[in-house]
């Protein structure tokens, strides 16, 4: 059985140790994870494996304690096992925005790649500070083998430009990783 664990609460020492302590108490198997400092909150998401006879609610309950020592909100949810698999001929690309930070970026750059059946499979926005602060976002996408590249980085150009943002789209290189 898989699940997936989140916690988000205030940063401190301990969290993770705590909660993977738990998961190994239950027979659990980090299998997939991402961990992050999101405005000064911690913030964690977990694909565990557990065995096939795990109760998740029970696996939940016994991260009540943890929690509440560390102040965190925590959620143990089954999901099914990802059956998903790159399609033949996707290429991995990455498109970066940079700009003065205002509302709707994110959603119209996203919204542009939707329309292009472009999955975007990691995203981050940060805000660099200087004079004035930058807002960058960058996202690993995959676009299908049969899209028009030039069409979604024309398409691409054009959001940044309503925006008044730079944005660009280009392959993602392995040495990027």
């Amino acid at each position: 059985m898989q699940v997936a664990v989140t916690a988000v609460g205030a940063d401190r020492p301990g969290i993770a140790a705590a909660v993977a302590k738990v998961l190994f108490e239950h027979g659990g198997n980090i299998e997939d994870s991402r961990m992050a400092i999101l405005g000064g909150h911690f913030s964690m998401m977990l694909i565990v494996d557990l065995p096939e006879d795990a109760d998740a609610n029970a696996v939940e309950r016994a991260l009540h304690g943890p929690a509440q020592a560390l102040e965190l909100l925590v959620s143990v949810r089954p999901v099914a096992a990802s059956t998903a698999e790159p399609a033949l001929g996707a290429e991995e690309y990455v498109v970066s925005v940079y700009g003065a930070d205002k509302p709707g970026i994110v959603f119209r750059i996203s919204d542009t790649l939707s329309r292009h059946e472009v999955n975007i499979t990691d995203l981050a926005t940060r805000i660099v500070e200087g004079e004035p602060p930058v807002y960058v976002v960058l996202m690993e996408v995959v676009v299908p083998k049969t899209a028009d590249i030039a069409a979604i980085d024309a398409d691409l150009k054009t959001a940044g430009a309503d925006l008044d943002v730079d944005v660009s789209f280009h392959p993602l290189e392995a040495e990027t990783l």
